[in-house]
C-alpha cells in the first residue's frame, strides 16, 4: 500500500522547503484536543441554516466497508526530525511521506495506530541475485534480538532505467535502487509490504482516531495519547499508522439522504460525513480498546457517549456493519489488540444504547473446497 510514484532525480524537489511545507512548525499551545470537534455549539450553525442537511425520518442501517488504506511509519516523523535533505534520494522521500500524511489532516478518514517488533535492514550482510532474473535477496534483523532473515524483492525495469539492474546500496532503514536514470528509495517497512516474506507476525491496535485536525498535531508528533504510546514502546517495536478511508453504504427505505440534491453543497455533505465518521471512529474505539478506554479522559469518554446520542437521534440510526477486510493479502493487516484476537476479517456489528456502543462479531462463512 505504498506509493507506486518512482523517486525522481530532477524535478519540482530541487526547491529547498520551508519548515511549513515539512509540517515541522509547532501548533498553538491553545488548540482544543481533537475529540471536542465531535461537539459543535448550536450557535455556530446560525449562517449556515439554509445548507444544513435535509434529513429523513426513516430508520438507517449502515453498512461500512474499507476503500482505501495505506501505512505510514511513524517513527520517521516523531519529534520533530531534521529537515530532509532534498538532493539525496532517501530525504525526497521523507519529504513525499510526510506531504501524503500531513494531507490526511483536511480529511475525515480513520487511523490506527499500531505497533509491529522491530524490523531493520541488515547492512553488514551482503545482498544477492537470482540467476538470469532481478529478484534481489535482502538481508534483514527482526525484533530486539535481531534474528536474521530475507526479503525477496521481485523487481521490474523502470520506464526511465538506463541500467539493466539497479545499484543497491543499504542504511538499517532505506535500501535504495539507482537504476542510473533514476533512483528509487524505500524504507524497510515498504519493502515489507510490496513483497513477499515469512514474516507473518499481526499488527497490535494501540489507538484509534480521526484524522481531521487542522493543528496537524497528530503529523507533527503532538498528539499526547499517540505520543505516550510511542514513547512507551519505542524500543523493541516499530510505530506505524493505518489510515483508512471509510465507504458507508446507507440502507435507508427514502435511500441515502447524502444522496439528495437538497444536501449536494459542501456543507450539507461535510455534516452527513462527519456523523458517519464521527460513529464509526466511536465504534472501531470500543471493538479494539474495550469497554474501558485506556488512555482516554473521562472528560472525552463523556463528548463521545454525547455525540453518539446526537448521532442515534437525528440518522434514526439502528445499527452500524463495520468489515474491516482489505483486498490486499498482506500479514500487515493482520490485526489484533488487548480486545480483539488477531484476525485479517474483522467484521462486526454495532448497536446504540443511550450513547454507548455494544459490538458483537459477526461470522464468516468458511471458504468451499474445490471439488476434485
Amino acid at each position: 500500500m505504498t506509493s507506486d510514484l518512482p523517486d525522481q532525480v530532477a524535478g519540482e524537489d530541487d526547491q529547498e522547503p520551508s519548515l511549513e511545507e515539512l509540517g515541522l512548525v509547532t501548533p498553538p499551545e491553545d488548540a482544543p484536543e481533537p475529540f471536542n470537534d465531535l461537539l459543535t455549539a448550536p450557535e455556530a450553525f446560525d449562517d449556515l441554516l439554509p445548507l444544513l442537511p435535509q434529513r429523513s425520518s426513516a430508520p438507517q442501517t449502515w453498512r461500512v466497508t474499507v476503500s482505501d488504506a495505506k501505512y505510514h511509519w511513524y517513527d520517521l516523523f516523531a519529534g520533530f526530525p531534521e529537515r530532509p535533505d532534498i538532493r539525496d534520494p532517501v530525504g525526497r522521500q521523507l519529504r513525499r511521506m510526510q506531504f501524503d500524511l500531513e494531507a490526511t489532516m483536511e480529511k475525515r478518514l480513520i487511523y490506527f495506530v499500531i505497533n509491529r517488533p522491530i524490523v531493520r535492514f541488515d547492512p553488514t550482510r551482503s545482498v544477492s541475485w537470482a540467476f538470469f532474473s532481478l529478484k534481489l535477496t535482502v538481508p534483514i534483523l527482526v525484533g530486539s534480538e535481531g534474528k536474521r532473515a530475507t526479503v525477496q524483492m521481485d523487481l521490474e525495469v523502470p520506464f526511465a532505467a538506463t541500467l539493466k539492474k539497479p545499484v543497491v546500496s543499504m542504511t538499517d532503514r532505506f535500501i535504495t535502487l539507482n537504476w542510473g536514470g533514476l533512483v528509487e528509495a524505500f524504507s524497510i517497512h515498504e519493502v515489507l509490504q510490496r513483497y513477499d516474506h515469512s514474516l507473518k507476525i499481526p499488527s497490535k491496535v494501540q489507538y484509534v482516531g480521526q484524522t481531521k485536525d487542522p493543528a496537524g498535531r497528530l503529523v507533527r508528533a503532538r498528539l499526547s495519547a499517540v505520543q505516550r504510546i510511542h514513547h512507551n514502546n519505542s524500543e523493541d517495536n516499530d510505530l506505524l499508522l493505518l489510515v483508512q478511508r471509510m465507504q458507508v453504504e446507507v440502507l435507508c427505505d427514502d435511500g441515502d439522504p447524502g444522496d439528495q440534491p437538497v444536501n449536494q453543497n459542501a456543507v450539507a455533505a461535510d455534516m452527513l460525513l462527519k456523523d458517519r465518521v464521527d460513529a464509526i471512529e466511536c465504534a472501531l474505539i470500543r471493538y479494539f480498546e474495550g469497554p474501558i478506554m485506556q488512555g482516554r479522559t473521562s472528560r472525552e469518554v463523556d463528548v463521545r457517549r454525547e455525540r453518539l446520542r446526537e448521532i442515534e437521534a437525528s440518522n434514526h440510526l439502528e445499527s452500524v456493519r463495520i468489515d474491516l477486510r482489505i483486498a490486499d493479502d498482506n500479514p500487515y493487516n493482520d490485526l489484533y489488540s488487548v480486545a480483539a484476537p488477531a484476525s485479517r476479517a474483522h467484521v462486526f456489528d454495532c448497536t446504540f444504547n443511550d450513547g454507548a456502543v455494544m459490538t458483537a462479531p459477526v461470522p464468516l462463512a468458511a471458504p468451499s473446497k474445490a471439488r476434485a
